[in-house]
């Protein structure tokens, strides 16, 4: 071996320790990002739940007590004992579920109607469903008014449902129709040679396949009208009728100087809980509904 062979060895190049340290860096403070994007996302809620839990004394001392070492349940039982809350949380499932099933049973037709049939006027279709995802609620707020007054529907769940379910149907139509645009032609095909109808089509061979659409469709439904205020506090006065947003909105003290910030805590809680439970049961559809129109294979 000469010695310009040798000296090019030893002049070898390692592998750096540098950029592995600035890998780990990048880690570090991609990590450090992650956490304070979910402290300051979730530190409301925390401050709700912890809220709720409190005792009048720690709830209103100065300074704030931020993590109560007495813990009730008093402001839970209050809800139930005080006031009709299991009835209001009823009224809130209610409407919430039937709106979301009639929005699904409209607008999945719809959707497979606008990606397959190239119905006539289909461009002015979309043009038009498109323009009415742009409008927001409150917008229709006076008209829909109207159209309670003139149909009587005052203290009915027909005013809720009705216009939950016309606001959440172009959402619908969309994303549907989107993913039965992904959806293989050849499976269309092959059922009309054994004989199946378009309706036959769409309910026993695409339906099961857009089973993580619907699911997402439904749940971003479901969520609107379980939150939605402005529609429920104007629509329904009776108070048995009530839903879970205008009965916490409505919570009063033992005065009229007196805020109860524990029962209102304790009913956002109650109030966001079934959502939550339903986003983590559904999780690995909502991501498959989520991600399945965004890559043609």
């Amino acid at each position: 071996m000469t010695t310009l062979q040798q000296d090019r060895i030893v002049a070898a190049p390692h592998p750096p320790k540098r950029d592995a340290n600035l890998v780990w860096l990048r880690r570090l403070l991609l990590g450090l990002a992650i956490l304070a994007v979910l402290l300051i996302s979730l530190a409301p809620v925390l401050w709700q739940l912890l809220t709720s839990f409190k005792v009048n004394e720690d709830i209103s001392q100065v300074p704030t007590v931020y993590f109560p070492t007495r813990l009730t349940l008093e402001h839970y039982t209050e809800l139930f004992t005080r006031r009709p809350f299991l009835r209001y949380i009823l009224n809130s499932a209610f409407v919430s579920i039937i709106s979301t099933a009639v929005c699904l049973a409209i607008g999945t037709p719809a959707a497979y109607a606008l990606a397959r049939l190239r119905p006539w006027g289909e461009k002015v279709i979309l043009a038009a469903v498109l323009v009415v995802t742009l409008f927001p609620g409150i917008l229709l707020f006076l008209g829909l008014l109207e159209i309670v007054q003139a149909l009587h529907l005052g203290n009915n769940y027909l005013a809720l449902i009705i216009p939950y379910t016309a606001i959440n149907l172009p959402l619908t139509i969309l994303v549907l129709r989107s993913f039965f645009q992904q959806l293989p032609k050849d499976l269309e095909d092959s059922a009309k040679v054994d004989g199946y109808n378009t309706w036959q089509m769409l309910t026993k061979i695409l339906l099961p396949m857009t089973v993580p659409a619907l699911v997402t469709t439904g749940i971003l439904a479901f969520i609107f009208a379980w939150n939605e205020f402005i529609f429920a506090l104007t629509f329904i006065t009776r108070e048995s009728m009530k839903t879970i947003p205008v009965a916490a909105a409505q919570l009063g003290g033992a005065s009229v100087f007196e805020i109860p910030y524990g029962p209102i805590a304790a009913a956002t809680v109650l109030g966001t809980l079934p959502l939550i439970l339903l986003v983590l049961f559904f999780q690995r559809k909502i991501v498959q509904g989520l991600t399945a129109g965004a890559v043609k294979g």
